[in-house]
């Protein structure tokens, strides 16, 4: 029962998100902010007393790991596909260390895996910035010059 409780709160929240997407200057993930606010709501009922099944928020929690890894990947466009492999390799097993940690309430934990997590972000943003063209735009750019003229 507590997935499917879960599962219309992903909608409800993913709908409500939809639309506020159409009065904000900034667009926000529907399904991500659905999926993230319900597994914070599901935590925060499990802190006041309720009784939460917490494989639901755990699931959850490993969704959320898993998008913003993929999030970030697309900011590293500059770097070759084993160096984005290599930084999903590395963020998400230490993301999923990070939420085993807030379940656990292993603050310590929680902050040296964030910190973690912060520097493989900073490093590999930081190396996108100066990689050079790669190889697949540099020949996307000749065939359209052939294709031009």
């Amino acid at each position: 029962m507590s997935i499917i409780i879960a599962v219309l709160s992903i909608f409800a929240i993913a709908a409500l998100v939809w639309l506020a997407n159409h009065i904000l200057p900034f667009t926000v993930c529907p399904i991500c902010a659905g999926v993230f606010l319900t597994w914070v709501g599901l935590l925060g009922a499990h802190v006041a007393g309720y009784e939460i099944v917490m494989t639901v928020p755990a699931l959850l929690m490993g969704g959320s790991v898993v998008g913003i890894a993929y999030q970030l990947e697309k900011r590293y466009r500059g770097l070759s596909s084993g160096a984005r492999t290599l930084f999903k390799v590395l963020f998400i097993p230490i993301g999923f260390i990070a939420a085993y940690a807030v379940l656990e309430q292993e603050w310590t934990v929680f902050l040296s895996a964030v910190a973690f997590l912060a520097v493989l972000t900073t490093w590999f943003v930081s190396l996108s910035r100066t990689a050079g063209p790669r190889k697949e735009a540099i020949g996307d750019i000749e065939k359209k010059m052939k294709d031009c003229c």
